[in-house]
């Protein structure tokens, strides 16, 4: 298998490298670019030696070159049958070798082949990347072949060596071997390294092994002490001299550095190279210990630092030029004193230079107040910048929170960075001053504002600096500084700010929780009013979740007071505004409160402004809750009693009990009065609040029972009085409805006999069972005597039967046994059993106490006896009005049959009657009925001729109304929901005439009251369509407006905002010229005359102020334009804000991309051209620094062709340039690269016409 060759970039420099060792010969100027020879940049290839003759090392440049490694090998190796882990050859290619080869390749991303030798061995040949491969190779032994483990003996200090940096060495071994190497720790007393793997794997492992440690045999290791003041002879200028020592012996030399207090020289390598060292290192010590001596001085200790110099430069410096050493106290030591170490003769040049050096820098201090110091170092250190640019071996330098600046450098430069910046410091303090103020730390975030709001307008507005302290620096000084007035101004407004947080104030309101979302509004729109009203004050409502009434203001004393009345008198009407009171209605009154289409409840609710809520259909509540305002309750609920007292013969009275006995005539959970109002036909009655002190208790129904509940509750108040004994007696619930009897009967007896008050659970009580009886206490224990013998009775079951006849069996057993549960809840749960159907049988089983079967047996005879007298009367009523007459889910048909008992039953339908005759006038029947259209109702004759009248009424009528032709279209509405809101409404139908029948009559038909309604309520809407009408004619008066088209965009506004609001406030419709009309300068303004002609001055006042615009054109470089526009163009938008002007920039691909326009008045336009250059200045100094920066990173390459002057881009447009090359010769010339002649694609059978410069082409 053929490996390929890749030249990547490691091994193109490789092969590159080999070509810098080849020597060029020849006289070249040195000031110029070396061109080389054609045949040096491409030397030709080595002539192939002939059969007989020995092929040598190549000649010539090629031989320098190195050869271009292939990225992608191959490696072949063979695991004999004895070493093969998995010997199982009856499926070859498909057994735990496959796997264990599919898993390699995916780990290590090579490729595997496996082969089966005739010796049964394994041939494995692995291809891919060199790292790769050998990571496949080392798994492959490790998991194909059997492994073996040996051991080798080597001396512990050798181990680090066989390790590597990092390990590297190890891991190479390793892989190169595909063994597992494992060497023992540094403080194991065993020192055998262990190799696992391959018998031939663990032979090279230790091989390599030995041979790295006995190359360390070679190496020696020599550590020699002299004194400290000596090493920088052995080391030499810039170590210079210890460079050229390890050259000569290849020894390696450590010398600590001068930092470093130890005075032991290692020296490391092959033996003879470390003897050699030693050697002539001992003789530069013995030598200059001999011949030098030393001076020592006195040098300031600030000035010490000019004579080390950077990195000791300056002191190497002094070593090379004059052999003496230069010996520094440490820099934490207070010694000023310097010793020179070196030959007597040259220890005079030495200490000249070490003066000079001292005196070489100069440090002057220069006194400035501290708040100068920014101005002084300039935005962005420009000014400072300005002098280091000029004089840059000068150093300046800050302390932070002292008056004095530090300049360092030579006395010429120094002297003129003084003089500029003393020059600063003058013009400075001529024209800047500065204030403190001292203002509260609590007051710092509110100064500040919100986003920095505040302290930023007050900075823009006076042009200052204002330093605020941090949180942590807990202190009040406020530092103003920048102009003299501006600085005044700013502090006066500061001052004031404070005077005014100093007068603030914080208040707690009290309101129930259950009012702050009402007061918030639906998305705060409500608070937002408030907050609008009083913009100085913040109100902070608490969590819902604390459930916390405090409400906090916070502002203004004033304000703060204002806003808290305005609150108060909003919680007041709130309040008022929450009054509930609850009103007993009788449940059959209800509908008739509600009113068809709910209008009667429609109009109370809108007229008194309360909101009326009534019980659930299947509640048995009878109280119809009012909120609102306490006067508009009262005046809803004399409504609604008014309504019922139309309805119903119904009377009020009031008794006086005294407001001690209320609670005891109320009993537990109001059971007592309960029991009153239902014995006496379900009269309400209404005691006084609790606490009020009041004694008149008001009872309200049927003239009858308002006297007997009257009675009834003067007596208990009475016994309360007299007596107050009561007992709990036990009963199944199921016994309590026999035990009342009917109609209330039994119990009436059992109290009339005894005195005693029995009063009964509500439905809703948890106990069920428990009877009470209250009264005197010999009434009390004889009425439990009677009714312990009941209960007693009842618990006595027999079973007894009765004859029914079969034909009326269907009618207790009907609608899922409805009267059997009947008869079952009111006689103490009797079991009424009647023969199953077919039986033919007509005996019925009755089971349960004694006397509840006595009492369903006559129940059921008298049931019996209804059903006989029971009579059949029919109804003839179009079929096509049954579906009205039923209502909605046959909701009105079930009202007759309760109100009536009757049964009722429909026809079934008559499709072949759908042709049917003209209809009779509002309701009148045919002589001749159908079949389909008789109703059959059944009951009591007198109930019949009751439900046939009710059935009658609910035929629906029909009326014609006389309404305009052209007004249908807006009673019908958009999509008909106008037409479809009266029909729910009045529960009628309407018919509007097609359009081409031009027609004015509108048909309205159901019932008559409902039809009434309908119609009055279709001629009031005819009145506000005419009058709707009129008001479009009003509003249909035009006028037109001329304005040239190029302040058209100016009227319109941003986003439509400006014509938008003239829209609003004139309430008019302003129409623009499109884009195809003729007259291109007309605004057509279409409203009511008065707002159309003041929308017209408003809009001609706009244009005027337009008129008096101007544009002017400015060049801002390009490169800043996206940083003055901002993200999404914020920051353009704030400016134009600002400045009141609009600017344009130039569209991509403009001829003139660095011309803004901006308009607006003259005096604005000055000042934003004005704040656009300041913005160009001050970020072309970032963008020129960034493009340096960005010139500097980028390669050559990439820079061609994109700056510079012509002539760089023309040396770097040349390329590579060579010498005496075939094309330059007399009567030759470079190849063309267009020519298909002299490039021609693959295929192309173009015959040479001449021969190349590349020379004789060959096949």
């Amino acid at each position: 298998m053929s490996s390929v060759a890749v030249l990547t970039q490691e091994s193109f420099a490789e092969h590159r490298s080999g070509l810098k060792d080849f020597e060029i010969t020849g006289s070249v100027p040195e000031d110029e670019a070396y061109i080389p020879t054609y045949l040096e940049a491409f030397p030709p290839l080595p002539d192939k030696g002939s059969p007989g003759e020995k092929t040598g090392e190549p000649a010539g440049a090629w031989s320098k070159i190195r050869p271009i490694k292939a990225s992608v090998i191959t490696q072949v190796f063979h695991v004999p049958l004895e070493e093969r882990r998995y010997k199982d050859n009856s499926q070859f290619g498909e057994g735990e070798e496959a796997k264990v080869c599919l898993d390699i390749m995916q780990k290590t991303g090579a490729h595997i082949e496996l082969s089966l030798a005739k010796d049964q061995g394994l041939s494995i040949m692995v291809t891919g990347k060199l790292d790769s491969v050998m990571k496949a190779r080392k798994e492959i032994v490790a998991r194909l072949q059997t492994q073996a483990s040996a051991t080798v003996l080597i001396p512990k200090e050798h181990h680090r060596f066989v390790i590597g940096k990092n390990g590297e060495k190890l891991q190479e071994l390793e892989l190169k071997t595909a063994t597992k190497i494992a060497i023992p720790r540094s403080d194991d007393p065993n020192g055998n390294i262990r190799i696992t793997g391959t018998k031939e794997g663990i032979e090279k492992a230790r091989h390599e092994i030995q041979l790295i440690s006995a190359e360390q045999d070679k190496r020696a290791v020599e550590r020699l002490s002299f004194e400290k003041a000596f090493h920088p002879f052995i080391a030499g200028a810039y170590n210079r001299l210890v460079q050229e020592l390890s050259q000569e012996t290849g020894a390696r030399i450590s010398i600590p550095p001068p930092s470093v207090p130890k005075d032991e020289i290692v020296i490391t390598g092959e033996k003879e190279a470390v003897a050699m060292a030693i050697a002539r290192i001992r003789a530069i010590y013995e030598e200059k210990k001999r011949k030098t001596t030393t001076i020592s001085v006195e040098v300031k200790k600030s000035q010490h630092k000019y004579i080390v110099g950077p990195k000791g430069n300056t002191l190497q410096e002094i070593l090379e030029n004059t052999g003496v050493s230069v010996e520094m106290p440490p820099l934490d030591s207070a010694s000023e004193t310097i010793i020179l170490r070196g030959e007597p003769d040259k220890l005079g040049p030495a200490l000249t230079q070490v003066y000079a050096k001292a005196k070489s820098v100069i440090v002057v201090e220069v006194i400035a107040p501290a708040w100068l110091h920014r101005f002084i170092i300039g935005k962005k250190g420009q000014n400072i910048g300005r002098i280091t640019q000029q004089l840059p071996k000068v150093h300046i330098e800050f302390t932070d929170g002292e008056e004095r600046i530090s300049l360092e450098g030579p006395t010429e430069e120094v002297e003129q960075a003084q003089a500029q910046i003393q020059e600063i410091i003058k013009d400075l303090m001529a024209r800047m001053d500065y204030a403190e103020i001292n203002i509260d730390q609590r007051f710092h975030r509110h100064l500040i504002g919100k986003n920095g709001a505040n302290i930023n307008r007050i900075k823009e507005q006076y042009k200052v600096s204002v330093r605020i302290p941090q949180d942590s620096e807990r202190c009040g000084l406020v530092r103003i500084e920048g102009d003299p007035q501006g600085v005044q101004l700013a502090r006066k407004e500061l001052m004031d700010m404070a005077q005014r947080m100093e007068n603030e104030r914080t208040k707690d309101l009290i309101i129930e929780q259950k009012f702050h979302r009402t007061i918030i509004g639906q998305k705060g729109e409500k608070i937002k009013e408030v907050r609008d009203k009083f913009p100085e004050v913040i109100i902070i409502f608490p969590d819902q979740q604390q459930k916390s009434d405090i409400v906090q203001l916070r502002g203004p004393k004033n304000e703060v007071e204002k806003c808290a009345k305005f609150l108060q008198k909003l919680i007041a009407e709130l309040v008022e505004s929450s009054f509930s009171i609850s009103v007993p209605i009788h449940k059959q009154f209800h509908k008739n409160i509600i009113g068809k289409g709910g209008a009667n409840i429609k109009k109370i609710r809108e007229e008194t402004n309360t909101k009326i809520d009534l019980p659930t259909e299947n509640s048995n509540s009878e109280m119809i809750v009012i909120t609102g305002k306490k006067s508009s309750c009262e005046a809803a609920r004399d409504r609604i009693t008014a309504i019922q007292k139309e309805l119903a013969n119904l009377k009020e009275a009031e008794v006086s009990i005294p407001a001690k006995l209320h609670n005891s005539l109320i009993g537990s959970k109001g059971s007592l009065v309960r029991s009153v109002m239902e014995e006496c036909g379900g009269v309400h009655i209404h005691f006084p609040a609790e606490g009020s002190g009041l004694d008149k208790v008001t009872i309200r129904g049927p003239a009858e029972e308002v006297e007997r509940a009257r009675r009834q509750l003067l007596q208990l108040a009475e016994e309360k009085q007299v007596n107050n004994f009561s007992v709990e007696l036990q009963a199944k619930p199921e016994y309590h409805k026999f035990l009342i009897g009917r109609g209330g009967a039994n119990i009436r007896r059992v109290r009339d006999r005894t005195g005693a008050r029995i009063i009964f659970p509500s439905p809703d009580e948890p106990e069920q069972e428990h009877i009470t009886i209250m009264g005197k206490e010999e009434a009390v224990w004889l009425a439990q005597r009677e009714l312990e013998t009941l209960i007693k009775n009842l618990d006595d079951v027999i079973e007894d039967s009765m004859v029914v006849e079969p034909r009326h069996h269907r009618h207790f057993v009907c609608r899922r046994g409805q009267v059997l549960r009947e008869l079952a809840e009111e006689y103490g749960g009797v079991a009424v059993s009647f023969p199953r159907t077919g039986t033919h049988s007509d005996s019925v089983t009755l089971k349960g106490p004694r006397e509840c079967v006595d009492a369903a047996k006559k129940r059921i005879q008298e049931i019996v006896r209804d059903l006989e007298s029971q009579v059949s009367v029919e109804v003839s009523i179009p079929q096509r009005y049954h579906r009205a007459i039923m209502g909605p889910k046959g909701c009105r048909i079930q009202q007759i049959t309760r109100e009536h008992e009757v049964q009722i039953k429909f026809p079934d339908r008559d499709e072949s009657a759908a042709q049917e005759p003209a209809p009779q006038e509002n309701g009148d029947t045919d002589l001749n009925p159908r079949k389909c259209d008789i109703i059959t109702v059944t009951g009591r004759a007198e109930k019949c001729e009751l439900a046939r009248t009710a059935l009658l009424a609910l035929v629906p009528v029909t009326i014609d109304v006389e309404v305009s032709y052209e007004l249908h279209r807006y009673i019908i509405g958009q999509k008909g929901i106008g037409i479809r809101k009266m029909m729910e409404d009045y529960e009628v139908n309407i018919w509007v005439p097609q359009p081409e029948q031009q027609s004015d009559v509108i048909k309205i038909t159901g019932q008559v009251d409902s039809v009434e309604r309908a119609k009055q309520g279709l001629l009031e809407r005819v009145q506000e369509l005419k009058a709707e009408q009129e008001d479009r004619a009003l509003r249909s008066y035009k006028v037109t407006l001329s304005v040239e088209p190029k302040y058209h965009p100016k009227i319109i506004g941003r986003k439509g905002a400006v014509i938008s609001q003239i829209r609003k406030d004139y309430d008019v419709n302003v129409q623009f010229p499109d884009k195809g009309d003729e007259q291109q300068d007309v605004i057509v303004i279409s409203g009511y005359e008065r707002n159309a002609n003041e929308a017209r001055a408003a809009i001609e006042q706009l244009v005027a102020a337009l008129q008096e615009m101007v544009s002017e054109d400015i060049r801002l470089d390009r490169r800043v334009h996206a940083r003055i526009i901002g993200a999404r163009g914020k920051a353009i938008r704030k400016l134009m804000e600002e400045f009141k002007v609009d600017i344009r920039f130039p569209q991509p691909g403009s001829e003139d991309p660095n011309k803004v326009t901006v308009t607006g008045l003259p005096e604005n336009v000055d000042n934003a051209i004005d704040h656009l250059l300041n913005l160009e200045e001050e970020y072309m100094l970032s963008v020129t620094e960034t493009e340096t920066m960005a010139a500097y990173m980028k390669p050559p390459s990439k820079t061609m062709g994109t700056g510079g002057n012509d002539e760089d881009n023309k040396a770097l447009a040349k390329g590579f340039v060579v010498r005496d090359a075939p094309w330059n010769a007399q009567g030759n010339k470079a190849p063309d690269m267009s020519s298909a002649e002299e490039f021609p694609t693959f295929g192309s059978g173009i015959a040479p016409k001449q021969a190349s410069a590349w020379g004789p082409k060959k096949c």
